[in-house]
């Protein structure tokens, strides 16, 4: 199975595509789609957009995977957080891509197996799991690969938890 994960955002936009297959991690590629500060921002919104495209378009996933928003104290950050959100999970539905998203405790609780875990534990995990040499960077990217191992993870478990069902 190939993911795309993606960590949202208007400034930086992360993502990474793994193969998954038998428990097995592939990192494909991460990185992040940058738009600059003094851009127009709906012409950040439409570079975010085209570079999700690109990505889909290139590595052909099978799932996407997206952190879901927590909200912090500054609502003018959130509010265009989610609309760059926005204009990726559009990316995502225009190609009729089945989506899933996991909010940051899920994350944390897959990868490292505490819900409480800080970045760099969560870094780390996914320097581990993906055989890397190195902490991906920028932390966007890393994220965005963090996301979509939990997804490789999660999905896995879904699936065997429905094959049980299914059996019984």
């Amino acid at each position: 199975m190939r993911i795309l994960g993606i960590d949202p955002g208007f400034a930086i936009m992360g993502y990474g595509v793994i193969d998954y297959f038998k428990n097995t991690i592939e990192v494909l590629e991460y990185g992040v789609i940058r738009t600059e500060a003094n851009t127009e921002f709906n012409k950040r919104l439409l570079h975010n957009y085209q570079g999700i495209n690109e990505i889909i378009s290139i590595y052909k996933p099978d799932h996407v995977s997206m952190e879901q928003l927590f909200y912090n104290t500054n609502q003018k950050t959130v509010i265009n957080v989610c609309q760059a959100r926005g204009v990726a999970v559009l990316a995502v539905a225009q190609k009729d891509l089945p989506f899933f998203e996991y909010t940051p405790l899920q994350i944390k609780q897959a990868l490292c197996g505490y819900g409480r875990a800080d970045k760099n534990q969560v870094q780390q995990m996914v320097k581990v799991l993906a055989n890397l040499k190195n902490i991906p960077k920028p932390d966007d990217a890393a994220d965005a690969l963090a996301v979509a191992i939990c997804h490789a993870h999660s999905y896995r478990e879904e699936r065997k938890n429905l094959d049980l069902c299914t059996s019984i």
